[in-house]
């Protein structure tokens, strides 16, 4: 990253909200989702001061991963239109200002979680932020087509940190949380990848739509999809599943594999006479597909406590 691409006007004052900016809200919204159901679910029940800390430091630390990438990638953040208008590439907040907050917020999150809960969650936390600051934004994502399959780990751990920070520990149902969110996440940024066309090749990151080309991304979604079909189901089997969850599984991936394979039909000119409205569909439909099913296994533990 070359912070000497970065035009910074220092006449303006960072406000607030840019440095709320800086820690990617949205993509916080969905880790602090997804660690509040892993903690929820569990076999073991937090004090409710304890669980309000746990979800605020795992979300402290979803901010963190959020600035050091956005430090890290504020010279491509400035190319691509979808990522322009962030803080740092476009100037209000320093490169440096988003370095400091990354680390200090990182290890400030990692601290008080341990302290606030246990040393597995606390490890799991560390090790996430690491995965998606330095494995993920500053080696996967520029090197290898394969970034978004591996790199998607990182957004996978939140609902295993809440899991552990509730029973100290990692099982089956925390693991297969994990991988819903991890084979979900290709098809879903593949799929943006697709409408967005031209941002990716003029960053130069290797997204598969540049190096394999729209054909095989779309070949590829429809795989992906697939492999996920059975994950959720998996799930709902589970002791933390049940009929709510079940139901859920089997209705999204019916949406979901359509979706794909309405994806997988079509050619490039098809997509661009109606202005990729397919692809910009499917894409809809995946970010309500991990909130629907994370949703619904909080459904079925409420009717568990119920019975």
């Amino acid at each position: 990253m070359s912070e000497a691409s970065i035009n910074v006007t220092r006449d303006y004052e960072p406000t607030f909200g840019d440095y709320v900016a800086l820690l990617k809200p949205r993509v916080m919204s969905l880790v602090v989702f997804t660690a509040l159901v892993g903690l929820l679910v569990a076999p073991v029940s937090l004090h409710p001061v304890e669980a309000f800390a746990a979800i605020l430091f795992i979300a402290l630390g979803a901010g963190a991963s959020g600035a050091l990438n956005m430090w890290y990638d504020a010279d491509i953040d400035a190319v691509m239109r979808r990522t322009a208008k962030r803080p740092v590439p476009s100037g209000r907040v320093e490169p440096g200002e988003a370095l400091a907050i990354g680390v200090g917020l990182s290890g400030l999150s990692v601290v008080m979680l341990g302290l606030a809960t246990n040393l597995v969650a606390a490890g799991l936390l560390a090790f996430t932020i690491f995965f998606y600051a330095v494995v993920y934004t500053m080696w996967l994502k520029r090197w290898t087509p394969q970034n978004i399959v591996i790199g998607g780990a990182a957004g996978a751990f939140p609902p295993m940190v809440g899991w552990a920070a509730a029973t100290g520990s990692v099982s089956l149902e925390a693991c297969l949380m994990f991988a819903l969110i991890f084979m979900w996440t290709p098809p879903h940024f593949w799929a943006l990848a697709l409408f967005m066309k031209s941002d990716y090749d003029d960053a130069g990151v290797p997204m598969l739509t540049v190096t394999h080309g729209r054909k095989t991304t779309r070949r590829h979604i429809l795989a992906y999809t697939v492999l996920l079909t059975p994950v959720p189901i998996w799930l709902a089997l589970t002791s933390v599943g049940g009929p709510v969850t079940l139901v859920t599984a089997l209705i999204l991936n019916g949406f979901f594999l359509k979706g794909a394979y309405d994806i997988w039909h079509r050619d490039e000119n098809m997509a661009e006479a109606d202005d990729y409205r397919t692809e910009r569909k499917f894409f809809r439909l995946s970010l309500y597909y991990l909130f629907l099913h994370f949703g619904a296994l909080i459904a079925d533990a409420i009717l568990r406590g119920l019975a």
